[in-house]
């Protein structure tokens, strides 16, 4: 069933010579399937039930599946006009919303907000470092909670009768109000793991006050909520042979497995993917170049921003394939410096540093050009070899090769405007993900979305339980395999046959 059920029943009337209970008859009433719960019926429900059931030969009852059992919050004699659920992935950036319509069992809308923390920070670890003080903390929980309750308040409000939501482990902390001091010295430990399920009114949630809220399981410093709901929206843990699953936000977090086990890392290759490290980088919102192709007669790069408007810089979407073809054409070289003779048309000096004319000032919304520097190349290509080294380390970890990888679930924005190509070109991605690399878009709003419409509490508990964590600073191996990684695509060019052929083919410049 879903976490919201408004069942049509028609209890039977009482008998004279019989032990009649009104809520045993309106329990006998429900479907067989729904027998075997316990069921709780609302206090202040109780009143109302002798009348009700002698008003209506026929009632409706609509009920909340709970971890363990179903909670009876109200009967009516007519259907309610209205019943609704709403998924929510609170992301350190934006917030997105999936309101869904347990009547006739149909998204009805989804949109996302900006997190208003980031006016604390744009970065996690600044909002960390604030939240410190009991004071901050509060006042990051009363902002992210006013910013949830407008939006909610506005699309459904009483209509609300269940909340499921996904965040990190800071995010999740932070709306929890827990305290976040010990997250950020080691050994790093979250104040909690599971969350049993919350009472709107308790949660201060503007939705229906007997609602309930879902809140997605931590699994580590590293794995939060947003990360297991995305594994349960693919259901990793019940496929056969191997897969991986790659989220990459604020950090990269990288599952490999399926029935068998569920072996995790993470690294800090997200801001270089996103856009984050670069001068000229933004978020993927109006104004913000999406993708990068140079044009062989005009001898200079194309551009397509969000929006169709000016461009005010480029975001992750753009980065992966831009630096492809920078090597392509030989402007950089696989140790990501430009090629001061093929580059010459386009480079200029930026704080004393060489950097790429991309757009010049007079194409652009700021009057100011977009550029990229060698120096924030060099970090990209950290990034990449960090996302490449980590497949490699857990195939190793497990004993198999990327041949045998089944799927390459690639979450997130990234993952849903990733050029897979490109990344391949990179060796960012290896090239088994040519040919089996599937873009999930929000894996995990997607993932609290479909817990609305099946509940499966244990099944979640089943996945962050599961999950076996590789801490990268204590594996010398990642090192050893970083250090190959870090040229484009890789030291051993045998590892990427078809780039290799692409490369002679473009006659780019390669280490041979």
């Amino acid at each position: 069933m879903e976490a919201v059920e408004v069942l049509s029943i028609r209890p039977e009337p009482p008998k004279a010579g019989f032990a009649n209970f009104d809520t045993e008859r309106l329990l006998s009433s429900l479907p067989q399937d729904l027998k075997n719960f316990y069921i709780k019926i609302d206090f202040e429900l109780l009143p109302k039930l002798p009348h009700l059931l002698r008003s209506n030969d026929s009632l409706y009852a609509l009920f909340i599946k709970e971890e363990k059992q179903l909670y009876l919050v109200d009967v009516r004699k007519e259907q309610p006009e209205r019943v609704l659920g709403c998924a929510i992935d609170l992301g350190s950036t934006t917030i997105a919303f999936y309101f869904y319509d347990f009547l006739t069992r149909s998204l009805l809308k989804e949109y996302s907000i900006e997190n208003p923390q980031i006016k604390i920070g744009d970065d996690i670890l600044t909002r960390l470092h604030f939240a410190r003080k009991v004071e901050n903390l509060r006042y990051l929980q009363e902002i992210t909670l006013s910013a949830i309750n407008e939006v909610l308040e506005k699309e459904g409000g009483k209509d609300i009768y269940f909340v499921s939501l996904c965040g990190n482990t800071a995010m999740t902390h932070f709306l929890l109000g827990l305290p976040v001091n010990y997250l950020i010295v080691e050994p790093y430990v979250s104040a909690v793991k599971w969350i049993p399920l919350l009472e709107a009114k308790e949660f201060q949630l503007k939705i229906h006050p007997k609602g309930r809220v879902f809140i997605f399981p931590l699994a580590g410093t590293y794995f939060g909520g947003d990360l297991i709901a995305g594994l349960y929206e693919i259901d990793l843990r019940n496929k056969e042979g191997f897969s991986f699953y790659l989220d990459v936000g604020t950090n990269a977090e990288v599952v490999v497995g399926g029935r068998d086990f569920l072996l995790a890392c993470a690294g800090a290759a997200g801001p270089a993917l996103e856009g984050g490290i670069f001068e000229c980088g933004m978020q993927a919102k109006e104004g913000a170049i999406e993708n990068f192709t140079f044009n062989e007669e005009k001898k200079g790069f194309e551009y397509q921003t969000i929006g169709q408007t000016k461009p005010i810089g480029f975001c992750g979407s753009a980065v992966i394939k831009l630096i492809a073809e920078l090597f392509l054409r030989g402007f950089i070289t696989p140790e990501g410096k430009f090629d001061k003779e093929r580059a010459k048309d386009f480079l200029f000096e930026k704080d004393g540093e060489l950097a790429f004319l991309l757009v010049p000032e007079e194409e652009t919304a700021t009057g100011i050009p977009i550029y990229i520097k060698e120096g924030e190349i060099r970090s990209f290509l950290r990034s990449k070899g960090a996302m490449y080294s980590i497949l490699s380390l857990l195939c190793e970890k497990v004993g198999i090769t990327f041949k045998e990888i089944e799927k390459f679930y690639v979450a997130g924005t990234f993952g849903n405007h990733i050029d897979v190509n490109s990344a391949v070109i990179l060796g960012m991605l290896p090239e088994e993900a040519l040919f089996r690399a599937e873009p999930l878009g929000n894996a995990a709003g997607k993932g609290a979305l479909k817990f609305l419409k099946n509940p499966d509490y244990e099944e979640v508990k089943n996945i962050a339980d599961e999950i076996t964590y590789i801490e990268l600073n204590i594996e010398p191996r990642f090192m050893e395999l970083l250090t190959g990684a870090m040229l484009i695509p890789h030291v051993n060019l045998d590892l990427f046959p078809r780039v290799k052929e692409l490369l002679k083919e473009k006659r780019a410049c390669f280490r041979q």
